[in-house]
């Protein structure tokens, strides 16, 4: 596809706000042509042009009847509940980041209103396919309704589908030390659990994780051999995985060694040799960052790793990237 890939936004809530400075930064790859949240255009536009994670917006943020300005572009903004109701034919992609995609009608209300294909930002039973890049790539296929996971698998299955090819796999333990998130509460109020019940930024939260059945979606041969748990923590952004695996066969080579070899050069999963903490990967677009330092192994057959991953960031990179491999598929409809 030569030209740019046609780009909408559906939710412009922290996901869709951090494609959209993403998308801008990239310039004539992708256009946005156009956003769509239920939210007053004036208070989308202040928290894009002011954010507590990522800071100022890099340009000049405007507003007018029906549209958002960056700098002197202007981008249509509609406030539709159903998507059905908007001509959406010069789409390549929906990019749904409403978090509200879990049945089919609200799935597939973009290919309703002529996109070719929608992109949902997070795990989803009405997609047609779950695809995690550098884990099961090869099932996107032509589905025209894809769920890109979320944040943590996003993370893990990348770094376990490697491990798995280069050291082979017996079992694996993965604890995501997880920032706190919108779905939790500021203050104690009644939640989903005992828990999540209790204010966000004041306690660490053992709590559950969808990625478990994520993992395992996207890379089912580890079906027995994995567990994994969460902790949500009192940190604005950037999260963390801390895994202890066992081998199948006793290691080689160091396993450092192997991490280098493995990962050199990789978009997904990057590598550190320095001794950081969490704030030093805000903004970083890999899925996760190793953190080598950390590496201990048990033995010949028991490794320890832990990793970082700036979990709206990072994300929200492979949804783009995910978006323009859906665009560059041939239109089933030509």
């Amino acid at each position: 596809m030569t030209r740019p890939v046609r780009i909408f936004l559906n939710g412009f809530g922290r996901i869709g706000r951090t494609v959209f400075r993403q998308i801008v930064a990239a310039g004539a790859k992708l256009d946005i042509v156009g956003i769509n949240d239920i939210a007053p255009l004036d208070t989308c536009a202040y928290l894009l042009r002011y954010d507590s994670v990522y800071g100022p917006f890099p340009g000049t943020v405007s507003t007018g009847r029906g549209w958002i300005g960056v700098d002197r572009r202007r981008i249509a903004f509609t406030q539709a509940p159903d998507l059905r109701a908007l001509d959406l034919r010069d789409v390549d992609v929906v990019l749904d980041c409403t978090g509200q995609a879990q049945a089919r009608p609200m799935a597939e209300a973009g290919l309703v209103a002529g996109a070719r294909s929608v992109l949902i930002s997070g795990p989803s039973p009405a997609a047609d396919v779950t695809v995690v890049l550098g884990a099961n790539d090869q099932e996107l296929g032509a589905a025209r309704i894809v769920s890109n996971a979320s944040c943590t698998t996003n993370a893990i299955a990348p770094l376990l589908r490697m491990l798995d090819l280069g050291l082979g796999i017996e079992k694996a333990h993965f604890t995501t030390v997880h920032c706190y998130t919108g779905s939790q509460p500021t203050v104690d109020r009644p939640g989903p659990s005992p828990e999540r019940s209790r204010a966000a930024a004041v306690s660490m939260i053992p709590t559950t994780t969808s990625a478990a059945g994520q993992v395992i979606g996207v890379l089912p041969e580890f079906q027995g051999r994995l567990s994994i748990a969460a902790l949500r923590v009192p940190c604005l952004s950037v999260s963390a995985i801390d895994a202890v695996i066992r081998t199948c066969e006793d290691f080689e080579q160091p396993v450092t060694d192997f991490l280098r070899e493995a990962f050199d050069g990789s978009p997904l999963v990057g590598l550190t040799d320095d001794p950081c903490v969490s704030t030093d990967f805000r903004g970083r677009p890999e899925s996760l960052v190793l953190a080598l330092p950390e590496t201990m192994t048990t033995g010949t057959r028991q490794l320890r790793l832990m990793g970082w991953y700036d979990n709206e960031w990072g994300f929200s990179a492979r949804l783009i990237e995910m978006a323009q491999r859906m665009a560059a598929r041939p239109d089933p409809a030509a």
